[in-house]
């Protein structure tokens, strides 16, 4: 029998994959011809949109006979390294993946084509065969239309992976969700594992197709109640493991470096121990006993008061080898975070700078770390800021396996009461070359894989703002192809949420959606400089609220200048840590990128940039430009209301209110700010406090 595709509660917003979505599929005839429990989920998938669709699907293993031309669409797991035979001309494949035979596909690679009125998918593996079904319900009446050139299709990363930081118990302070502006945990309530598996079922089966094959399930700041799952807890992580699995979706869970002072009564977590390596292997295997399936860890250690191996004396890759050596024979992977840095920093000091920190910490380790240990490194140097230089780490350990980092939660991007599509901002450091133009990029040196820190919720539209499902999707959509242009990834987000879409709401979400990441970043924190927030919380602007703090965020300005010197010559050297054609670009504020000008230096007010404009005009221009795409955001929002479900059009007006709101504070305050700093009126003499 099929596996039934998860029932929503009344309420909750179906995101991407509403029924609609499944009409083209649901109104033709489909073989399914796999056997095994995703390929199980296909075939549920494919029979529920027939039920409301009127269509018909036939299941067969690879020993019944039938007439693949019979059908409309084809969805087949053939034998590795065979040519096939469900479709037309199957021997070897072409296309976006580059010619390659139906058994280098890899477990989660599949073919496309369409010919003779039949549109194939072939895959070598059942996640293929999945991810082949959801790329025919992208495609919608295009799959079964004109024919269809063989294309091979295969992840660029094999592993693409969600970070929630939900806490079991509400923590007094971050409350359920860490960063969290989606409501509740989707897995966590009242201190327990939740007893609905729809709602993540349902959840699964959205990352499954937007390409999303992990998920952490707890914070990385491990508290008590969370550092019993990994023991006496495990059981309820298996339980929430069950209902992401039929999805193809891997568990993993954060742990604690003290777990075996904290939950095994040893004395020391020294990670050269042999009491606590025993510990650590008996413990994983108490693991994988009731999750065979299991991921592995997520560590933060030594970072924000996280314990770590530095309090034995220890490297980082003598604690990440320890939890390595436990999960190599399960399979397993350790993903250890290099966001260490000193948060006690004195602001007083010019000289420690906390963006240098992971390159000082991580390269000399280079090549030190286990084959199953992922090394997790923020895509910037800092924490997610709206612009921020890529982090030189990623071009200092090629013999490392590395996993890029990036926050679809929108921490300091609005915190999903702001629309700020991430797209461009992820694309742009994915194609990023470390270590030149003739070098690869960040995306082919992320081998141990793209993860983002979730962004969703138990809120009914899953993200809070439902535009921000566009940041979601994309992510899993760009971890999958890196190289693919976000603006047609949005694209996709667009048809597949509203595909009955007029051009005219279409338009008006690309009018809302596609600039938006720009305009939050002209009412906030001008030319990289950053963390301009009010403390805590991170929402709304504080231009000083960082500046005199132990955290090592600050911006310098006084009243001839502002911005941080890492220059090698005069300032911190951060720009040293830089394969040199980007060392040389960032050393001088002459060649400096403007947008990152105040990252790297420290400048007059009256510095000329390359648009001609000073400094400090800028910084008017721009926040007064940003306020005015905010409300223009806002005005296309509500001429959609006759285009857009009620509930839907009214959640969206009602952040678009905040965002303005917000948009108008940011541009007052930091506006006067830098007018009563620098003493430079503005020259188009518009009112500034």
């Amino acid at each position: 029998m099929p596996l039934t595709v998860p029932v929503l509660p009344e309420g909750i917003d179906p995101a991407w994959l509403p029924p609609d979505a499944f009409r083209p599929v649901g109104s033709r005839r489909t073989l399914v011809d796999g056997v095994g429990p995703l390929a199980d989920t296909v075939h549920g998938e494919v029979a529920c949109a027939c039920a409301q669709f009127g269509g018909q699907v036939v299941v067969r293993d690879r020993g019944a006979s039938a007439t693949p031309t019979s059908y409309d669409l084809v969805l087949r797991v053939a034998e590795a390294g065979g040519s096939g035979d469900a479709g037309p001309g199957l021997g070897g494949v072409g296309g976006p993946g580059g010619p390659a035979g139906v058994g280098e596909l890899g477990a989660e690679g599949y073919v496309l084509e369409r010919a003779d009125g039949t549109t194939v998918v072939t895959a070598t593996g059942q996640p293929g065969l999945l991810y082949g079904l959801f790329h025919v319900v992208r495609l919608g009446e295009d799959a079964f239309r004109s024919p269809l050139e063989r294309e091979t299709h295969r992840p660029s990363t094999a592993l693409r992976m969600l970070d929630h930081w939900d806490n079991v118990a509400v923590h007094p302070v971050m409350g359920q969700v860490e960063r969290g502006y989606a409501g509740g945990s989707l897995f966590w309530e009242n201190g327990r594992a939740r007893q609905e598996p729809e709602r993540v079922r349902a959840y699964a089966r959205l990352l499954a197709a937007c390409g999303i094959n992990a998920v952490s399930v707890n914070n990385v700041n491990v508290h008590e109640a969370e550092a019993h799952l990994l023991t006496d807890r495990i059981g309820e992580v298996a339980h929430i493991a069950a209902a992401l699995r039929p999805y193809g979706i891997r568990t993993h869970l954060s742990v604690t470096f003290a777990a075996p002072v904290v939950l095994g009564g040893l004395a020391t977590a020294d990670p050269l121990d042999e009491a606590v390596r025993g510990w650590w292997a008996k413990t994983v295997r108490g693991v994988y006993s009731a999750i065979p399936d299991f991921g592995g860890f997520v560590v933060k250690a030594d970072s924000e008061g996280q314990p770590g191996p530095f309090s034995y004396g220890r490297s980082h890759a003598d604690g990440a080898n320890m939890l390595a050596a436990a999960l190599a024979p399960h399979g397993g992977t350790v993903h250890w975070r290099a966001f260490v840095y000193d948060h006690h920093q004195d602001w007083r000091d010019r000289a420690t700078d906390r963006a240098r920190a992971a390159y000082d910490h991580f390269a000399p380790l280079d090549g030190k770390f286990a084959g199953n240990a992922v090394l997790q490194v923020k895509h910037g140097p800092m924490d997610f800021q709206v612009r921020e230089p890529v982090t030189p780490v990623l071009g200092a350990l090629p013999r490392t396996r590395v996993a890029v980092e990036v926050q679809a939660t929108q921490e300091y991007t609005g915190q999903q009461r702001h629309v700020c599509w991430l797209g461009p901002m992820w694309s742009e450091t994915l194609c990023f070359r470390p270590e030149g133009e003739q070098h690869p990029s960040v995306a082919e040196l992320a081998r141990g894989g793209l993860v983002a820190v979730a962004n969703v919720g138990d809120d009914p539209f899953w993200t809070g703002h439902p535009l921000a499902q566009a940041n979601l999707y994309t992510f899993g959509r760009l971890a999958w192809q890196p190289a693919a242009d976000p603006h047609r990834i949005l694209d996709e987000w667009i048809a597949l949420t509203f595909p009955s879409a007029s051009e005219r709401l279409a338009a008006g979400l690309r009018t809302v959606l596609h600039g938006s990441w720009r305009t939050y970043e002209k009412y906030t924190a001008p030319l990289g400089v950053g963390f301009m927030v009010q403390p805590g919380h991170h929402y709304g602007p504080s231009v000083d609220g960082y500046e005199y703090s132990p955290w090592g965020t600050y911006h310098f300005a006084d009243r001839d200048g502002i911005g941080v010197d890492r220059s090698a010559a005069t300032g911190t050297g951060y720009a040293a840590q830089y394969a040199k054609p980007w060392a040389e670009l960032y050393e001088s504020a002459a060649s400096c990128p403007d947008e990152l000008l105040l990252f790297f230096h420290h400048v007059p007010y009256g510095h000329v940039l390359r648009s001609g404009k000073t400094v400090v005009q800028h910084i008017y221009d721009t926040h007064f430009e940003g306020v005015e795409e905010a409300e223009e955001a806002r005005r296309v929002w509500a001429g959609l209301a006759d285009l857009v479900e009620p509930a839907w059009h009214a959640r969206v007006a009602e952040r678009y209110e905040e965002q303005v709101r917000g948009a108008r504070e940011w541009r007052d305050q930091v506006n006067s700010y830098f007018l009563r700093k620098s003493g430079i009126p503005d020259v188009r003499g518009r009112t500034i406090y």
